[in-house]
């Protein structure tokens, strides 16, 4: 995935589309930094988890995005996006 990429999320909502600011893995799992507005500077952003799951029909691997529940998960994945984003102040 490259960085500034527009990619679509599908949602229960509808379609959502983000631009990927960064991606990391730590401990094996990956993570992105999502933005829906690359020309602000106030904009609003989320860090995503992903989770492999296999769709049965035909043994392929689907990558799914789901906001990070757990806060000492957050606040440690952050601290990671922070440092590798040192032009953007990440407030959470």
């Amino acid at each position: 995935m490259d960085k500034n990429e527009k990619i679509v999320f599908e949602t229960e909502e509808g379609d959502i589309d983000f631009y990927v600011l960064e991606q990391t893995m730590i401990a094996g799992t990956n993570y992105i930094i999502v933005t829906d507005d690359m020309e602000s500077e106030d904009g609003s952003f989320l860090i995503l988890k992903e989770d492999k799951t296999v769709n049965p029909e035909n043994d392929e691997e689907i990558a799914t995005y789901c906001v990070i529940e757990d806060e000492n998960e957050l606040k440690a994945v952050v601290k990671v996006f922070d440092e590798l984003l040192e032009d953007i102040d990440l407030e959470v």
